[in-house]
């Protein structure tokens, strides 16, 4: 009968399309986990236990001396009081970047862009060199500080610049995709019914975007904490005074102290394992609050 409904299609005519839809890429599940576990021991955890391994060579009195000495606790001070006051600032600055990165078109976008991303691509060494030239007391910028007696390199000044450099990114990349998918209708509702901007921003945005606030301030820590290259040349590495943690582990390895070295070393793996279980449930309870 013309104008009736369709006849379904036989079985048969969508079992080669399902047949096709069936086919993987990449080989089976089996295969594919068990080259992701191989690649993961040889490429992680191997090197890993290695170093948790080497410090069984000590004795609890010989790790304690190792770790607790007071030039390694001064470092531990430096290292993860400079990097939590970089992390602070770069979630204020970061989260201002993003959002004029979102909300805003202007001429010479895309060469902001790639500045936010500069640090990911420079190496370390090269952003140290650049800090040193530019905030030295013969610097461009240094020479004109340093006679009003404000000295940001070769000290933890210097220290805490760097680790601002380099964890930037991690907060800006982390709160842009959340601030592109909010809502502006419900900013524009909140100011109809007379909140004022401040009311708007802590009321209606922050609440939305601080799970990515917090990922972006934890990722950036983390990154600060272990990072080398970038401050060894700012810093001055005065023992006690602006002496990071990793520097304390490369000196000990040019004493031949290998115990020593895997000692701290146990110490920031350590630091970095509850790092990364807080970064993890932070991005959850981001997962969460976007679904919700």
């Amino acid at each position: 009968m013309s104008g009736g409904l369709a006849a379904p299609l036989p079985a048969t005519a969508a079992a080669p399309s399902s047949r096709r839809g069936s086919r993987r890429v990449l080989p089976g599940f089996g295969l594919t986990l068990g080259y992701t576990v191989f690649y993961l021991c040889l490429i992680v955890l191997i090197p890993l236990s290695a170093l948790v391994l080497r410090t069984f060579s000590l004795t609890w009195d010989q790790f304690w001396t190792a770790v607790s000495s007071p030039r390694v606790l001064a470092a531990y001070r430096l290292t993860f009081g400079a990097s939590f006051i970089a992390a602070v600032v770069n979630v204020v600055f970061g989260l201002l970047v993003a959002w004029v990165l979102v909300r805003y078109r202007f001429p010479g976008k895309r060469i902001v862009h790639a500045l936010v991303d500069l640090p990911f691509a420079l190496p370390t060494a090269v952003a140290g060199i650049s800090l040193t030239a530019l905030l030295a007391g013969n610097g461009w910028i240094g020479q004109y500080l340093e006679p009003l007696g404000i000295k940001l390199a070769f000290n933890r000044n210097g220290v805490v610049i760097a680790l601002i450099f380099i964890g930037l990114p991690f907060v800006v990349r982390t709160v842009q995709p959340v601030l592109e998918e909010f809502e502006q209708e419900l900013e524009e509702a909140a100011m109809c019914l007379g909140a004022t901007r401040l009311q708007t921003f802590t009321k209606v945005i922050l609440p939305s975007i601080l799970p990515a606030l917090l990922t972006g301030f934890a990722m950036a820590f983390a990154r600060a904490i272990g990072e080398y290259g970038s401050v060894i040349f700012i810093a001055g590495n005065m023992p006690m005074v602006s002496e990071i943690t990793p520097l304390i582990i490369i000196g000990k390895l040019e004493q031949y102290d290998y115990g020593g070295a895997t000692a701290v070393a146990v110490m920031m793996l350590l630091f970095s394992f509850v790092l990364l279980l807080v970064i993890n449930a932070l991005q959850v309870w981001q997962r969460r609050s976007a679904g919700g």
